[in-house]
């Protein structure tokens, strides 16, 4: 397996589009123009395909631990990353209460039935 190919699997498993994948190698300084960037993504017996180096591997997977994970400084939940949602201020940790009206003694009365047969 290429460089290539491992390049392509993770961007198919993360759904990352064009601009997705130079955002994150901006995370390490490391710049890429988009067309470079589509020519590691064509078949190998294309005219503009271009291999992989480590380099590029090398600084995607680097931009990739501080997108999903974030900085020491500026930790991110790698789930809520994925999922796209934003993170919460402020937990909820309030107990669901259900609340109940209280019983009432209601008194059983004797009931007559009409089809009932007398013995």
């Amino acid at each position: 397996m290429t460089h290539n190919d491992t390049l392509k699997k993770l961007r198919v498993a993360l759904k990352l589009r064009d601009e997705d994948i130079l955002q994150i190698l901006e995370l390490v300084d490391f710049k890429i123009s988009k067309s470079e960037l589509s020519a590691l993504f064509r078949k190998e017996d294309h005219p503009n395909y271009r291999e992989c180096g480590d380099q590029i591997l090398r600084n995607f997977l680097n931009g990739l631990v501080i997108h999903l994970r974030g900085t020491k400084e500026n930790p991110k939940n790698p789930g809520e990353v994925l999922l796209g949602t934003k993170p919460k201020d402020k937990p909820n940790h309030h107990p669901v209460t259900i609340k109940t009206k209280p019983k009432k003694k209601s008194d059983i009365s004797y009931v007559k039935y009409k089809n009932k047969k007398k013995s």
